[in-house]
C-alpha cells in the first residue's frame, strides 16, 4: 500500500540547491609556474579534502533539519533558509571567488577559505536560535565560494598531461563520495548525539577537519596566480548576484512560504536582471574591459555544447537526490543512516567510473558521455522497476543494483563534461570558464529540486509515495534521454 503522508519539509529542506552533483571550480588562467609549483600527491589529497568540505556540508545538514526545527522551534520556512541561505550565497559568489584567486593567489585564498569555513561552521554549531543559524549559514556559503574555486584552479595550474587528467577525474569523483558520505555521516552524528551535541555535531565536525586541512595546505600546496590579473567587474558581479537571487531564492523559499507576493515579484524580475547582466557584460567586452562573464566565452563550441549538457544533467541530479531522500524516509520509513547507506553503491561506482574516465575518453572521445547517459537511463529504469515491484518492502540491498548502475553512468558523464568545457578555453579565460561552469551547475541543481521536487510533492496526496516517486523517476528518465541527444553536439575528441 502506498504511503500518502506528506513530508513536513519542502524540496530544499532535504536537498539543497547545491549538492553533489560535482561542483567544479574555476581553473587558472596563465598560471605562474616555478620549479616548486608542482602539486605533490599529499598536496593533491589536501586540495581534494578542502574541496570535499563544502560538498559534504550540502548533504550533512539535510538529515539534521527535523532535529534543528524541534530544538530551535523553527518552522519550515526558517529551515528552508538554513539550506537556501548557504546555497544562494555559494552560487552567487563563486565566479567572484575564482577571480579573486587569480588576483591575490589561489593558495592564499584556499587558506583564507578554509579558515573562514571552519569559523563559520563553529558559529553554526553554537547558534543559540534559528535566525542566528541562518546568518551563520549564509556566511558559511560565502566561505565555501572562496574555498572551492581554488581547488581545481590549483590542480590546473600545477599539473599537466596525464597527471592533470587523473587529478581532474579524482576531483570529479570526490563529489560522488561526498554526497553519500554527507548523508551517512549526518545520520550517524545526529543519532550518536556526541556529548549531547545532537544536530550541532554536523557543523562542529568541520572545525577540526578544516584546521587539519589548513595546516597541510600551508605546507604542501604551491602558490599560483595569474600573471595579468584583471580587476573585479563590479557592475557584472552585482547584476549576476541579482540574477541568481531573483531565480534561486523564490524557487527555494517560495513553496515553504506558501508562494507569497514577493516570490512572484522576484521571479518576474529575473528576466530583466538576466537581460541587464547580458547587456552590461557585452558592452564591457566591446569596450576592451574584462567582464565577469565574457560573452565570447559562450561562443566557444566546447563551452556552449558542454554547458548545454551540464544543465539538464544537474537538474536531474538535484531532483533525484531530493525525491529519493524524501521517499526513502517517509515512504519506506528508512532512518537517516539507512537512507544514506542506500546511496553508497551509487557513490562507489561514480568514483570508479571517474577514475576510468581519462583512459576511456582518450580512446572513445565524446562517446563516453553518450554511453554514460544511456547507462544512467538504464539505472533509472531499473530503479523504477524495483520500486514498482517491491514496494513497500524494498530493502537497501534491493536498491543496490540499480543504484550502482545509475552511479556508473553518472560517473562517466560529469567528469568528462568538466574536461570538455575546459578543453578549448583560451588561457586568459580559463578561470572564468570554470566559474561559469560551477555557477551553471549550482543553478541547475536548484532548478531540479524545485521542479522534480514540486512534481513529487504535488502528486503525493493523490497518488501516494510509490506512484509519486515513479512519476518523478520517469520524468527524470525522459530528461536523461533528451540529454543523451544533446551529447552528439559535443566535440568528437578532446584536446
Amino acid at each position: 500500500m502506498s504511503d500518502n503522508r506528506i513530508p513536513t519539509l519542502s524540496p530544499t529542506a532535504v536537498a539543497t540547491p547545491g549538492t553533489p552533483a560535482v561542483p567544479p571550480a574555476p581553473v587558472a588562467p596563465a598560471p605562474v609556474r616555478s620549479a616548486t609549483a608542482v602539486l605533490t600527491p599529499l598536496g593533491l589529497l589536501t586540495v581534494l579534502l578542502g574541496a570535499a568540505l563544502p560538498m559534504i556540508d550540502f548533504f550533512i545538514v539535510n538529515v539534521a533539519l527535523p532535529t534543528i526545527g524541534s530544538d530551535l522551534h523553527a518552522g519550515t520556512a526558517t529551515l528552508e533558509m538554513v539550506v537556501a541561505g548557504y546555497g544562494v550565497a555559494y552560487a552567487m559568489l563563486l565566479v567572484l571567488g575564482g577571480r579573486l584567486g587569480d588576483m591575490v593567489g589561489r593558495r592564499r585564498l584556499f587558506l583564507w577559505g578554509l579558515a573562514a569555513f571552519g569559523i563559520t561552521s563553529l558559529a553554526c554549531g553554537l547558534a543559540p536560535d534559528a535566525w542566528t543559524l541562518v546568518a551563520a549559514r549564509v556566511a558559511q556559503g560565502a566561505a565555501a565560494a572562496l574555498l572551492l574555486p581554488q581547488a581545481l584552479a590549483t590542480i590546473q595550474a600545477t599539473t599537466s598531461g596525464r597527471r592533470r587528467a587523473k587529478a581532474v577525474s579524482l576531483y570529479g569523483g570526490t563529489a560522488g563520495i561526498s554526497s553519500a558520505l554527507g548523508q551517512v555521516l549526518g545520520g550517524l552524528l545526529v543519532s550518536a548525539d556526541l556529548a549531547g551535541t545532537g544536530w550541532r555535531a554536523v557543523f562542529l565536525v568541520n572545525v577540526p577537519i578544516a584546521a587539519a586541512a589548513w595546516l597541510l595546505a600551508a605546507r604542501t600546496v604551491p602558490e599560483t596566480r595569474s600573471p595579468h590579473p584583471t580587476r573585479v567587474d563590479g557592475p557584472g558581479t552585482v547584476l549576476l548576484a541579482a540574477t541568481l537571487i531573483t531565480l534561486l531564492l523564490p524557487l527555494t523559499e517560495g513553496r515553504a512560504a506558501g508562494w507569497p507576493l514577493w516570490s512572484w515579484l522576484l521571479l518576474a524580475a529575473f528576466p530583466f536582471a538576466a537581460t541587464a547582466f547580458a547587456v552590461v557584460e557585452r558592452r564591457a567586452e566591446r569596450a576592451g574591459r574584462t567582464p565577469l562573464l565574457p560573452p565570447s566565452l559562450l561562443r566557444i563550441p566546447s563551452v556552449h555544447s558542454g554547458l548545454s549538457v551540464i544543465v539538464p544533467f544537474s537538474v536531474g541530479f538535484g531532483g533525484f537526490m531530493f525525491v529519493v531522500a524524501v521517499a526513502l524516509q517517509t515512504g519506506l520509513h528508512y532512518g537517516p543512516f539507512a537512507a544514506g547507506l542506500a546511496l553508497l553503491p551509487l557513490c562507489l561506482t561514480f568514483f570508479l567510473a571517474s577514475l576510468a574516465g581519462p583512459r576511456l575518453v582518450q580512446r572513445f572521445g565524446r562517446r563516453v558521455v553518450t554511453a554514460g547517459s544511456l547507462i544512467q537511463a538504464a539505472g533509472l529504469a531499473g530503479l523504477a522497476l524495483t520500486i514498482h515491484a517491491g514496494w513497500p518492502g524494498v530493502s537497501v540491498a534491493g536498491l543496490a543494483p540499480s543504484m550502482a548502475v545509475l552511479g556508473l553512468g553518472q560517473g562517466m558523464v560529469l567528469p568528462v563534461l568538466l574536461r570538455i568545457v575546459l578543453s578549448e578555453l583560451p588561457v586568459a579565460q580559463a578561470g572564468v570558464g570554470g566559474g561559469v561552469m560551477v555557477t551553471t551547475q549550482q543553478s541547475g541543481l536548484a532548478l531540479g529540486v524545485a521542479t522534480l521536487g514540486t512534481l513529487f510533492l504535488s502528486l503525493l496526496p493523490t497518488l501516494g509515495t510509490r506512484d509519486a516517486l515513479l512519476a518523478a523517476l520517469l520524468t527524470q528518465l525522459a530528461l536523461v534521454l533528451g540529454t543523451t541527444a544533446l551529447t552528439f553536439r559535443l566535440p568528437r575528441t578532446l584536446r
